[in-house]
C-alpha cells in the first residue's frame, strides 16, 4: 500500500492522476518539485487532502474549455496553479511574494546560458548572485 492512498483516491474523484504501482509519473522534474511540495505541505498539517482535492477541481473548472487536462503537462499546471491558491488561502504566502518568485526565475532564466540548468542563484537581483 502506497503512502498517498488517501489523496490518490480524493483525486479520483477530481481527476486521477497518472502512476504507476510505484507512484506517479512525472515527464518532467518541475512536475515532481509541485507533487513533493503539495504532499510536504499536507504532512505538515497545512491542509487535508480533500481540502486539496476541493482546492484542484476548482482550478480544473476553471481552466475548463482553456486548457483541458489532455497531457501530463497540462495536468501539473493546473495542479500548481491550485497550489498557489492553496498557499494563499492557508496563509502560507502571498500574492507578492509568489510575484517576487516568478520575477526571481524570470531573471535567472534570461541570466542562465543555453543548455545549462535554471537555478534561482543565477538571478542577477539575487544578493551575491555571480560571485
Amino acid at each position: 500500500m502506497n503512502n498517498h492512498d488517501e489523496l490518490y483516491q480524493h483525486l479520483d474523484r477530481v481527476a486521477p492522476i497518472s502512476r504507476c504501482e510505484d507512484g506517479p509519473i512525472f515527464n518532467e522534474p518541475w512536475q515532481a518539485q509541485a507533487f513533493a511540495l503539495t504532499v510536504a505541505l499536507h504532512e505538515q498539517g497545512h491542509f487535508s487532502w480533500a481540502e486539496w482535492a476541493a482546492c484542484f477541481s476548482v482550478a480544473l473548472e476553471e481552466a475548463k474549455g482553456t486548457s483541458p487536462v489532455n497531457s501530463q503537462e497540462s495536468y501539473y499546471l493546473h495542479w500548481l496553479a491550485a497550489l498557489e491558491t492553496i498557499v494563499a488561502q492557508k496563509n502560507l504566502t502571498n500574492q507578492t511574494a509568489l510575484s517576487d518568485r516568478y520575477e526571481a526565475w524570470e531573471r535567472a532564466t534570461l541570466a542562465t546560458p543555453h543548455g545549462q540548468q535554471i537555478l534561482l542563484e543565477n538571478d542577477p537581483a539575487r544578493s551575491g548572485a555571480g560571485r
